[in-house]
């Protein structure tokens, strides 16, 4: 293996953190990879929607996409072959061989599943000399997956479901690797001087809120459950991540509170990760998944359901993570748990005993098998 391309989707942060995760192991290991995003082989103006639409109900119609997840679950048939869905992402895989031709990749691994679809179609028309992989990036099998037919599928656990488990096609084909996370979630700080760092009070028990890199979900009704019962050393990190108008806002209503810090965009999640004691967020595959290298204890809000459900039934199931359907009662447990030592060490132990691998590491032992 010499050069790899990198298909991810311009539907959330996810699929790009979890592509440059495995490019950062790629490139260590003298291996040329490139990101490209996969919609823009349909066209730029796709992509864009794509990008727009998942972001607009994600932050203003969740009841939608949740909606939307499930129908496509129910009704496999909508992402198979002679779907209109299955034309449209098809109907790049000319300018994506293309691609893979004029960049001389003899790797070709896909982080969402609509580019796994066109790369499956292209391949079945017009074979080429490459390996291919779909990495999953929720700990399950997302709709779409059972159109794929590409030589390798990573895995976030050993029993996500779907055609995974119903398909010895899939089976004989899937590794379990676990899902890829950059380099710097691998590295923990010290707590007290990664607080010391944030300017949170080294005795202060700090409890680290984010919905996403959209910020989205009821932030602003849990920061204020939070603090309407806030213990003395209690202190607070809400990050707002793209969404600069809810950064605007609760700055404005918690400027005079120095228990409360409000911050915007940040390449630093995994500093505020050393330096919490827990984690309020929705259960995205890849921020769950960070937090899960870090040893730091969860608490979810069901912001949209859809893919995210089957990653929070993941974590709570391991006793790594707790939630509640309702904001006053989950901000109630999010409190109740920062005051047991013995609770949140029970949290972490069960991360421990997870013990998740490398994922961006095993993917390329396995990729490297043969060459």
């Amino acid at each position: 293996m010499k050069n790899a391309i990198i298909l991810s989707g311009n539907t959330g942060q996810g699929h790009n953190s979890c592509a440059e995760a495995i490019r950062e192991v790629f490139e260590e290991k003298g291996v040329r990879c490139d990101i490209c995003d996969s919609l823009a082989f349909v066209s730029p103006l796709f992509s864009r929607l794509m990008s727009w639409g998942h972001s607009f109900m994600y932050l203003h119609i969740p009841g939608l996409f949740r909606w939307g997840y499930h129908f496509n679950e129910c009704h496999p048939a909508l992402l198979q072959k002679g779907s209109p869905m299955y034309r449209i992402l098809t109907s790049g895989a000319g300018r994506l061989r293309e691609a893979i031709l004029k960049g001389g990749y003899d790797t070709v691994i896909c982080t969402h599943v609509f580019p796994a679809i066109a790369l499956t179609r292209l391949l079945e028309r017009d074979p080429m000399p490459v390996r291919t992989a779909l990495v999953a990036t929720d700990y399950t099998c997302c709709p779409g997956t059972e159109s794929c037919g590409l030589y390798r599928y990573f895995l976030p656990c050993a029993s996500p479901g779907g055609v995974y488990q119903s398909s010895a096609a899939f089976r004989d084909r899937a590794v379990v690797t676990g899902i890829p996370v950059r380099r710097a979630f691998w590295i923990r700080r010290e707590k007290e001087a990664a607080k010391n760092t944030l300017h949170i009070g080294a005795n202060n028990r700090h409890l680290l809120m984010m919905c996403g890199s959209m910020g989205c979900g009821p932030i602003t009704e849990l920061l204020r459950q939070v603090t309407g019962n806030f213990p003395a050393d209690l202190e607070v990190t809400a990050i707002c991540g793209t969404n600069e108008k809810l950064r605007e806002r609760l700055t404005s209503q918690y400027e005079q509170n120095d228990r409360v810090h409000i911050v915007g965009y940040t390449d630093d999640i995994s500093l505020y990760m050393d330096s919490a004691d827990l984690y309020l967020t929705k259960p995205g595959g890849i921020s769950v998944t960070e937090a899960a290298a870090k040893e730091l204890p969860m608490a979810f809000v069901d912001a949209v359901s859809g893919c995210e459900k089957y990653n929070m039934d993941f974590f709570t199931g391991l006793g790594a993570a707790v939630t509640d359907p309702s904001i006053t009662r989950l901000a109630q447990k999010c409190i109740q748990l920062l005051s047991s030592d013995r609770e949140l060490e029970q949290m972490r132990r069960a991360l421990r005993e997870y013990n998740q691998p490398n994922g961006a590491e095993r993917i390329y032992d396995e990729l490297s098998k043969g060459n």
